[in-house]
């Protein structure tokens, strides 16, 4: 799908260009790409123009809720199809993301793009062929793509995942000449297609899959005998797992898939908000 190219507003954004339009201003800077860029827009009575064109002031916006120009009017980066799927601003600039209320990347201490260049960083991706298994919004892809990757083969299961994809610019776009081709982006479920690639064609793996409970399958000993067998010996894999139920069930989900993980050939640790891997 085609990226979108037009300006994106949040509440805050948006009362500042009425307040720089009030005071009588000709000319406002900010950022009208979530602090992807820093944008200059002239301003007139009526309206504001932005790289050529020309935007209407919004209404009363929402907190906590990212717009786009839909047409003639600015609508909210949502969708609903089952679940409840938004793009949802941050003090940091790069926005996380939510399904039904449940915030899918960690923003508390920093921006989700810099937690994934963390992660993307343990895996050490210059040079080498990268399995994404869950792409979500592309952070782990577009700080692989930083970092040097030669490819990186991205699936992402959710059609309105790779929706929010188009709308938010910190996301990579496979077709532009800064991801250099070097990006394959697939919507597919990963537990499925996983089962094409060839042994050892794999180099490194990034993990982020949703929580046990919605894809417990991700989890499974078959998914990590087969991320054993796709990536060659020597091959580092990252698996965020959080910490979920640990304090209500006692349960330890980082250490039960640590051991699935030595169980399916690796040799595995804990490592920030998730394990690391070297397949064996």
């Amino acid at each position: 799908m085609p990226h979108y190219s037009g300006p994106l507003l949040t509440r805050p954004v948006a009362e500042s260009l009425a307040t720089a339009r009030d005071a009588g201003a000709d000319a406002w800077h900010g950022s009208l790409t979530l602090g992807f860029t820093r944008d200059h827009a002239r301003l007139s009575t009526q309206d504001w123009e932005w790289r050529g064109q020309r935007h209407p002031y919004p209404g009363k916006l929402k907190d906590r809720t990212i717009y786009y120009r839909d047409g003639d009017d600015y609508a909210p980066v949502a969708r609903f199809s089952g679940s409840l799927i938004k793009l949802v601003p941050t003090e940091w600039g790069a926005p996380t993301f939510e399904i039904d209320g449940i915030k899918m990347l960690p923003t508390a201490k920093e921006s989700p793009f810099e937690d994934a260049r963390r992660k993307v960083a343990l895996v050490e991706p210059a040079g080498k062929v990268v399995l994404d298994t869950c792409g979500g919004l592309g952070y782990f892809a577009a700080c692989c793509l930083e970092a040097g990757v030669a490819r990186i083969h991205s699936f992402e299961k959710n059609a309105d995942v790779l929706w929010l994809r188009t709308l938010n610019p910190w996301s990579p776009d496979p077709d532009a000449d800064t991801s250099g081709g070097r990006l394959l982006l697939t919507h597919a479920d990963v537990s499925q297609a996983i089962t094409s690639f060839a042994d050892a064609s794999v180099d490194a793996a990034l993990h982020d899959p949703p929580r046990f409970g919605i894809a417990g399958e991700l989890y499974s000993q078959a998914f990590y005998d087969q991320l054993a067998r796709v990536l060659r010996r020597g091959g580092r894999l990252f698996h965020y797992t959080g910490s979920p139920n640990k304090l209500t069930s006692g349960r330890d989900v980082p250490r039960e898939v640590e051991k699935r993980l030595e169980k399916a050939g690796f040799k595995a640790q804990l490592a920030l908000d998730g394990v690391v891997a070297v397949r064996r």
